[in-house]
């Protein structure tokens, strides 16, 4: 039976319908397939299922390497009409095993385990812990010729076989076979079995077949975060760093300029922003300032005008419960850490005279504004770095020359052209589900210091045992941090106790022949479980390479990628995966310099800042842990 399709009105055709994209010019009918248009196609009804699935397996359906149409039909069953069903299937089984029994027959292995099934799902349907479906599975496939289409239909049903998948010819229904794998939601098949909320779930393609995918339907599950969708299957990539299974929670991101690499790593901290992660960056190029905006994140612009930050400050945090807590030792590693902020801003380690001053020195700054060792006094205002100017300089003219030098250098930072970043007390408080600090306005004399404070007030936050939630520690081009001595090292203390304090670290950078070059470029790149990478160029390829180990094929995917394309590697398990962001994410994430003066040449900038993203739901509370006492906090009376 053929039939041409044409719809005329006068000597005009009639406008294009919807259905017009799935009407072909000629439609040949036979027993087992069909011939539309130039293609054969046979369909086919999947009748028979495996008993248990795991998450993705109908993934190696979609990655058939010919043309497959896959259609799933799905209609819930009200749970009434479960349960009696569910009723009467045991009854029948029950009185199978009954009669097999009182004959002396062999139980039949298949009877035992539908019976056992059909116990557990009637128990789960009845606490409300799953659902049931009515399902219906349907295959398409295509080809060029009807000895191609033979070829190909042998090789689908070896394919569903081997998935325990019983697929059956929609014999003298070839047509409707064709009609129900068509987008347009009509199952005129009717084959269709019966579904638990677990097996459906498993069903849908959301995880990458690449990558270890944890149960869909447990409670227990991790809900990790979209990264993009597989190159190879066109499944969905999604990750958890956090994971049960992880080593650490580290990342590495490398790729060269223009690969995608922030855009990656700001999706990656807006989705995790939803799951309650809290995030700190460190942000030498100024590129998280729309973002933190408009999910009401901390901004600290170090090098802006009135933009302070004391280091005298002691890590005091208040509880929901009003207590203030703070470690046992808080006032001796501040001191300490003094020690080490003096050492880079006076540009190397003083003598043991100067040190010796400088200790004295540092404990009568704390003693003059009433700090001492009773951590009831820790709360008070903090002094600053011109009242351990003055005390030296003090010292000094008591004839201590070691401490009247050190006063004379401390000079320019206290009253001269650097004054700006410790001319008071703290102006910002770096608290928050985000926390963005700015390095790229501070001049080059103080880069050191900044970055310093910089990474102080980050390991605070994430040591703080006061707040029981995970952590990520953003640092975007990392390269330019790596070359100040303190920020190499905080890079690699990071990376090796961060798991120990539920935090994780993310390094992105573009200097990948740097960074791999280094010994401490590589021990953190060792330590990041999570490693993504992106366009790289033909001169760092060679290294990479080796560090990664690449085969062939993945070292040349990563010398042609397009932008945003990479490789994301955890463990064994690596895939080729797309970024994708929504048209709101997209309008956060990016830099391109053309985008965004084409944002701002916008009178209306975009509903998508206002609309989304403004309200995650963070309460500043909610960072907080319960009334439990930790027992490295003290507790401090403020009376």
């Amino acid at each position: 039976m053929a039939a041409r399709a044409r719809t005329t009105r006068g000597n005009r055709p009639a406008a294009p319908t919807a259905a017009a994209a799935f009407t072909p010019d000629a439609l040949s009918v036979a027993a087992r397939h069909l011939e539309v248009g130039g293609e054969w196609v046979a369909s086919f009804a999947v009748v028979g299922f495996p008993r248990e699935v795991h998450p993705g397996w109908l993934t190696p359906l979609l990655t058939y390497p010919g043309r497959l149409d896959v259609s799933v039909h799905i209609e819930p069953i009200d749970p009434a009409t479960a349960a009696s069903r569910l009723q009467k299937q045991l009854a029948k089984l029950e009185a199978g095993r009954r009669h097999t029994a009182e004959h002396g027959r062999l139980f039949d292995p298949r009877v035992e385990a539908a019976t056992e099934d059909a116990y557990d799902l009637s128990s789960r349907v009845a606490r409300g812990e799953g659902k049931l479906f009515r399902v219906g599975l349907y295959l398409t496939i295509h080809a060029a010729s009807e000895k191609t289409l033979a070829d190909e239909v042998a090789a689908l049903r070896s394919l569903c076989a081997s998935l325990l998948l019983d697929a059956k010819h929609t014999t003298y229904r070839s047509l409707q076979g064709w009609v129900s794998t068509l987008p347009m939601g009509l199952d005129l098949i009717g084959m269709r079995r019966t579904f638990d909320t677990s097996a459906l779930a498993a069903a849908f393609p959301f995880t990458s077949p690449d990558l270890p995918a944890p149960d869909p339907t447990s409670v227990a599950a991790p809900s990790g975060v979209l990264y993009g969708y597989n190159m190879g299957s066109q499944g969905l990539v999604h990750w958890d760093r956090f994971g049960d299974g992880m080593h650490n929670h580290n990342s590495v991101v490398l790729g060269r300029s223009g690969a995608g690499k922030s855009y990656l790593v700001k999706l990656e901290l807006l989705r995790n922003l939803y799951r309650g992660v809290e995030i700190a960056v460190v942000d030498p190029e100024d590129e998280y300032a729309r973002l933190a905006a408009a999910v009401g994140g901390t901004y600290l612009h170090l090098g802006a005008p009135g933009v302070r930050v004391n280091p005298f400050d002691l890590p005091v945090h208040t509880r929901p419960d009003g207590h203030r807590t703070a470690p046992k030792d808080a006032l001796v590693r501040r001191s300490l850490f003094l020690h080490t902020l003096l050492d880079v801003l006076l540009g190397g380690e003083p003598e043991a005279a100067e040190r010796a001053a400088l200790d004295r020195a540092i404990a009568a700054t704390y003693q003059s504004v009433g700090i001492t060792a009773d951590a009831r006094t820790w709360t008070r205002p903090s002094p600053t770095l011109r009242d351990l100017r003055d005390r030296l300089g003090g010292a000094g003219q008591a004839g201590d020359r070691a401490a009247g030098e050190l006063a004379a250098k401390l000079h320019p930072f206290v009253e001269g052209a650097f004054k700006q970043l410790f001319d008071g007390p703290s102006s910002v408080n770096p608290e928050g589900h985000l926390v963005v600090f700015s390095l790229r306005d501070l001049p080059d004399e103080l880069k050191g210091i900044g970055t310093l404070l910089t990474l102080d007030a980050v390991w605070r936050r994430v040591s703080n045992p006061a707040i029981r939630r995970p952590r990520l520690v953003v640092v975007d081009e990392a390269w330019l941090l790596m070359k100040e001595p303190s920020g190499a090292e905080f890079l690699l203390r990071m990376a090796k106790a961060g798991r120990k304090h539920w935090a994780g670290l993310t390094v992105a950078t573009q200097d990948t022949a740097d960074v791999l070059g280094s010994d401490l470029g590589k021990a953190v790149v060792a330590n990041a479980a999570t490693q993504i990478l992106l366009r790289q160029a033909s001169q760092a390829i060679d290294e990479i390479t080796r560090t990664f180990d690449l085969s062939g094929g993945e070292r040349a995917f990563l010398l042609s990628a397009d932008r945003g394309q990479g490789l994301l590697a955890a463990g064994t398990q690596r895939v080729a995966f797309q970024s994708i962001a929504s048209p709101t994410e997209h309008y956060l994430v990016t830099s391109d310099p053309a985008e965004l003066a084409a944002y701002a040449d916008t009178t209306e900038p975009v509903d998508h800042a206002d609309t989304a993203f403004v309200d995650l739901g963070f309460d500043e509370d909610s960072s907080q842990t319960d009334d439990e006492s930790d027992p490295d906090e003290i507790h401090l009376d403020t009376a």
